[in-house]
């Protein structure tokens, strides 16, 4: 299997209004989630990692406290793909919406 396609701008205009709590942060999305607790986000976390390794797609996480930052961007081709739509549908499912 090949490298997945980069989207193009209308493309990932069209994403991101199916993603309201993301933004296009270059060639990146974002999106920052706080937590009801420390440990509470070390668990989604945990979740989020468990999806993403089943995806075999992998966002840069910052944890600072309570506040959660995930970013998605495929490094191999350089920008974002539908394999970063994909998990930041799943990451919203798992921080509930």
């Amino acid at each position: 299997m090949g490298k997945p396609a980069l989207l193009s701008d209308p493309e990932i205009t069209i994403a991101l209004a199916t993603l309201p709590e993301w933004s296009r942060d270059g060639d990146a999305i974002t999106r920052t989630f706080k937590a009801s607790s420390f440990p509470a986000g070390i668990d989604l976390v945990r979740r989020v990692a468990m999806a993403a390794e089943a995806a075999d797609h992998h966002p840069d996480i910052d944890i600072r406290w309570r506040t959660l930052r995930f970013t998605l961007s495929t490094h191999s081709v350089g920008g974002l793909t539908a394999n970063d739509t994909a998990l930041a549908h799943t990451i919203d499912e798992i921080v509930g919406g």
